[in-house]
């Protein structure tokens, strides 16, 4: 029984609930980039650049190869160049998303560190009182 009370103590702890939320929100915001990417930049640079998609960039290797019916043997083999340039876009999106949230983070931590110390409380009426007595006892 002590392996699993080890191992609900380490998934209890904070770091590993902290690495699972930002697992499960660092998905959804490849999702978010994926269709952005996908839906709203590269259809306009396609059109900019000749009214293509970016996903049909192809280089073939190797042609299909057909039976004498018309139908598809082996598919050809290609270089799906397209592909790896809109892949591309999407990390140099989230890694320059990544990259503005840390900038905001160590702004946000060197204010913090920045930021002179309060001043300490001023003594309670009884500790002055208690002062008071000290000083007339050393008299």
């Amino acid at each position: 029984m002590g392996f699993f009370n080890e191992f609900k103590e380490f998934a209890m702890r904070g770091n590993v609930i902290d690495l699972a939320v930002g697992v499960v929100i660092g998905g959804a915001f490849g999702k978010i980039v994926n269709s952005m990417v996908n839906d709203v930049i590269m259809p306009p640079i396609g059109i900019i650049i000749g009214g293509f998609k970016f996903n049909d960039i192809k280089i073939t290797m190797k042609s299909a190869e057909l039976d004498a019916a018309g139908k598809t043997i082996k598919e050809a083999v290609t270089l799906n160049i397209g592909n790896f340039l809109q892949v591309t876009v999407e990390f140099l999106i989230v890694a320059f998303a990544i990259f503005l949230v840390i900038k905001a983070m160590n702004s946000m931590k060197r204010k913090q560190e920045a930021a002179p110390p309060p001043a300490p409380p001023a003594p309670s009426n009884e500790e002055v009182l208690l002062a008071e007595i000290r000083d007339l006892l050393k008299k």
